[in-house]
């Protein structure tokens, strides 16, 4: 079969190639994969890895069923967050890592879901209730504040986003933001939960916006930038800062919030939005539209 290999150095950062098939562990299912997308982490990590194999968010068919009677049988649609080595024809993907897909929900759509619909979901519920809650979504147009800006809403939050252009406000409004601010917008201390993932600047004033025992769940920072965060920005309140990463919570129920995601995809509850949709064969392009922050939403590749 076919996968796709990290190149630093070359003139493509990837290269396709033959490889073995996948051999499933006893609680493995081999997919055959439609559709995967790319997250900035590995976009991160594709300059210092040579001959990595990346790939995280896979959504195919099930081709071999897990041996030891865990999972879906063969021709099952399912979606899938495995560690690496998913930008392939086929991998292998622990049952409780997958979960099946509605047939109303594209491949396409389902792959934007993982890494980016996980650390959405996984790091409001680090709030608590949202009911009525003040929850500010940064990077609002990013993979993971798409998902944020709309599961805070489902869940009664009254959703603040920020935004880097202001050509992205009228879209952000309609995933369900009840405001839309640009970056050097000043911000009330009202927030009872921050989902943080430019980082630099962007922490600091998330920092500032928090009300006396809020939150900011720090995830990623795409900008690049360090932020200066001192003792006296605490004072007189326990608000904190919390590093989230998907991968140190639980992976084993990774599959149970997969299914719960794509139902609500397929309700319409939330949307996805894939922003570019490439060959595999075409990965540089994807690369250079998400390193350049060009798109909205995922990118995402068809496996073709």
């Amino acid at each position: 079969m076919k996968a796709l290999f990290s190149t630093p150095g070359a003139p493509r950062s990837v290269d396709v190639r033959e490889v073995d098939e996948p051999r499933p562990a006893p609680h493995e299912a081999l997919i055959a994969v439609v559709a995967a997308s790319l997250n900035r982490g590995e976009l991160a990590l594709l300059p210092s890895r040579p001959d990595w194999r990346p790939g995280q968010d896979v959504a195919g068919t099930v081709v071999a069923a897990a041996a030891d009677g865990s999972g879906p049988p063969p021709g099952t649609r399912v979606i899938a967050v495995v560690d690496q080595a998913g930008w392939a024809e086929r991998v292998a993907a622990p049952t409780t890592r997958l979960a099946v897909l509605p047939e109303r929900v594209s491949f396409s759509a389902a792959a934007t879901l993982g890494v980016a619909g996980l650390t959405a979901l996984r790091g409001l519920r680090l709030g608590g209730s949202l009911l009525g809650a003040h929850v500010l979504v940064t990077g609002a147009s990013g993979g993971v504040g798409h998902f944020a800006v709309q599961l805070a809403h489902v869940a009664g939050a009254h959703v603040t986003a920020v935004v880097g252009r202001p050509e992205r406000a009228s879209k952000v409004r309609e995933l369900g933001a009840d405001r839309v601010v640009q970056e050097t917008e000043d911000l009330e201390p009202r927030f009872d939960l921050v989902m943080e993932g430019v980082g630099g600047p962007s922490l600091e004033r998330s920092l500032h916006a928090l009300n006396r025992n809020g939150v900011v769940v720090l995830y990623g920072r795409v900008s690049d930038q360090s932020a200066r965060v001192a003792l006296p920005d605490f004072r007189g309140r326990p608000a904190r800062i919390q590093a989230f990463f998907i991968y140190q919570t639980d992976v084993e129920t990774f599959g149970a919030d997969l299914a719960f995601l794509a139902g609500l995809l397929e309700r319409g509850q939330i949307e996805a939005e894939v922003g570019l949709e490439v060959s595999w064969r075409d990965l540089d392009r994807g690369i250079t539209a998400l390193r350049d922050r060009e798109v909205h939403g995922k990118v995402v590749l068809r496996i073709d």
